[in-house]
């Protein structure tokens, strides 16, 4: 094991330092989570196989770059877990997703259609300042050409990290913004300037660089499977502590 563990630490001792540190209840969440799993797949007949755990660890492996048995006990020894330890964590992450897939799969594409909408996107670029007339300004220059929209961004944004990247915000879900200014986004078509829009932020100028269609890729699959599983635990847990 790694040399760390040959310090010995009271149980007691790690209980109080998650305390302190506000975490105890969520380790308490993530066992009890991890209770409703193992019994609900038992009820539902889901298992994990030694051959899906296998799989899982050499996946693992693979992505870690541990190519010999004695690297792989090694980096084990330096997280402080046992092969068996490991083998136990990969069964908890499979079960859960088994279960997901069990209780959830057949919905998923309902979901998605009935909220096609909330998964468009756009490639957002945007200026945020704290005066109105600044933000008129720059809308009236940006558009005469005086200046680009990514110039006005990198000198004028209100935040210096954006200011560092030419007011680039990336893909940015419709769910995620506000009602009305997605009204707006959504109804302009790319490369025309938007604003000023005023929020609690500052007054906006926007540029959509894209438009992104929803699409039930295999990744907002797995998105949206996984908000209704969580949604599901968390269900679970409240009548688990509302019956007790």
């Amino acid at each position: 094991m790694s040399n760390i563990a040959k310090i010995f630490i009271e149980p007691e001792e790690i209980v109080n330092f998650l305390k302190a540190k506000m975490s105890l209840r969520k380790i308490y969440e993530e066992i009890l989570f991890q209770r409703i799993i193992n019994s609900s797949a038992a009820l539902k007949g889901v298992n994990v196989t030694i051959e899906e755990i296998e799989a899982e660890a050499n996946r693992q492996r693979r992505e870690k770059h541990l190519e010999k048995a004695t690297d792989t006990l090694a980096w084990l020894s330096e997280q402080l877990v046992t092969p068996n330890d490991w083998e136990n964590g990969i069964r908890n992450h499979l079960l859960a997703e088994k279960l997901a897939e069990t209780l959830f799969s057949k919905d998923v594409e309902t979901f998605f259609f009935q909220h096609r909408l909330e998964f468009e996107q756009v490639v957002l670029y945007e200026i945020i300042v704290a005066d109105e007339k600044l933000a008129q300004e720059l809308y009236y220059q940006i558009e005469e050409g005086e200046i680009s929209f990514y110039d006005a961004a990198h000198r004028y944004h209100i935040d210096e990290q954006c200011r560092q990247k030419c007011g680039y915000e990336g893909e940015v879900y419709r769910w995620s913004m506000q009602p009305n200014i997605a009204a707006i986004i959504f109804s302009i078509p790319p490369q025309h300037l938007i604003g000023p829009i005023k929020t609690d932020k500052g007054y906006h100028l926007m540029i959509i660089e894209e438009m992104i269609p929803a699409e039930l890729t295999v990744n907002r699959y797995q998105e949206i499977l996984h908000q209704m599983f969580q949604q599901w635990l968390v269900s679970e847990l409240e009548y688990l502590l509302y019956s007790s």
